[in-house]
């Protein structure tokens, strides 16, 4: 009797997709492995350079931090302590100063106006805190005060020296200061660099107070020197832009001149 005989079982063949999907997957595999490896032996050698250099990066962190405690002590003990030092000295010169610029009587004015630069009865002046608090904000400001203080008792180079030493970002003062050295240089017969300095006084910022005062200043000094184109553009900024400026009513006599000469 003849018996089946099964037929032998065919391994099932996978198709190209997915062998081709499997090699894909065993490239990327073998990538990312490659990237962990590569990120694994910069790890080490970074470790290395680190135990390597751990002496030096260590003084460079130790070194940091004793800059930044020294700079907390400087700021806490001696920095702020000579602020507040030099601030209290710049007051009682400053009354001084105060008082000489609304005195009228001429001798006394000038007296007053010593007394604020040089002090009185133990007291600092405004030149004593101008230099020994020469890095605080008060001894900054003593040198615009000296400056005008000389500049009033007619000591133009000292003035200049004082005002020169001054420096602010305050769009009232910085003006002021660069003008008042213009004002020294025309009593000391320069115009042309007090022409320069009532410039740089216009370029410190535009306000309703110092801008159409030294627009007519520069524009008065420049027709005083022959630079009428100057004197005309000056002068006529203060028609234009500022024409209820108590200089405005003297604008026309100049600008006449100016425009006549050029």
């Amino acid at each position: 009797m003849a018996t089946y005989k099964k037929r032998g079982h065919k391994p099932k063949v996978k198709p190209a997709k997915d062998l081709v999907d499997e090699l894909e997957g065993a490239a990327e595999d073998s990538t990312t492995a490659e990237v962990f490896a590569s990120l694994d032996e910069g790890a080490n050698k970074a470790e290395e350079w680190v135990e390597k250099n751990q002496k030096g990066i260590l003084g460079v962190v130790v070194g940091l931090l004793v800059l930044a405690l020294l700079y907390m002590g400087y700021t806490r003990f001696i920095s702020q302590p000579n602020e507040r030092e030099a601030a209290n000295e710049l007051t009682l010169a400053q009354e001084s100063f105060t008082t000489a610029l609304e005195t009228t009587n001429l001798p006394v004015k000038d007296s007053l106006y010593m007394v604020a630069l040089e002090g009185k009865n133990g007291k600092y002046g405004l030149l004593d805190i101008a230099s020994n608090y020469s890095s605080t904000k008060a001894g900054n400001l003593a040198n615009y005060y000296a400056g005008m203080s000389y500049l009033a008792v007619k000591d133009y180079g000292n003035a200049i020296s004082h005002l020169q030493d001054f420096s602010a970002d305050d769009m009232m003062l910085a003006p002021l200061a660069k003008g008042a050295i213009g004002d020294a240089f025309m009593q000391l017969g320069q115009p042309e660099d007090a022409l320069g300095e009532y410039e740089k006084a216009l370029k410190l910022g535009a306000n309703d107070f110092t801008t159409p005062r030294f627009l007519f200043k520069a524009g008065v000094t420049a027709l005083d020197t022959g630079n009428y184109d100057k004197a005309t553009q000056y002068l006529t900024r203060i028609k234009d832009e500022f024409s209820g400026s108590e200089y405005n009513s003297q604008v026309d006599l100049y600008l006449g001149k100016a425009q006549a000469a050029n």
